[in-house]
């Protein structure tokens, strides 16, 4: 059965309010849809989900799924699986930690259709 085991633990990783955080700890996910466990390792840096700042759509998808996006910042970064397969663990990991079908769907939809550039992106620390 899918699901987190570790709790998500972070740092503000710039002393700066610019959304980057730093894992303290391992994120540890297992994956029933992939078939695998996946740890985001202590030290990693993420900005959670990247949802634009435009009102409505971070009133209806900002601040979800922060343990889902970590993970899949993780997925993006390592490339440990296709690009496709981190974006159905997006979704799987979202179903986990609750949040609702609409908002899951609609971040996975987000990240199949505008996710390519970050999937390309050389990796940061």
């Amino acid at each position: 059965m899918s699901a987190f085991l570790t709790e998500l633990r972070v740092e503000n990783a710039t002393d700066l309010d610019d959304g980057k955080w730093r894992l303290t700890a391992p994120l540890v996910y297992q994956s029933d849809v992939a078939g695998m466990t996946f740890t985001a390792p202590a030290g990693m840096v993420t900005d959670f989900a990247s949802v634009p700042r435009a009102p409505l759509a971070y009133m209806l998808f900002g601040d979800r799924a922060s343990e889902a996006s970590v993970i899949h910042d993780y997925l993006y970064g390592s490339h440990l699986v296709p690009r496709a397969m981190a974006d159905a663990v997006l979704r799987e990991a979202s179903a986990v930690t609750g949040v609702s079908w609409f908002a899951r769907n609609s971040m996975w939809l987000g990240v199949r259709l505008f996710g390519g550039s970050h999937w390309n992106a050389p990796a940061t620390a």
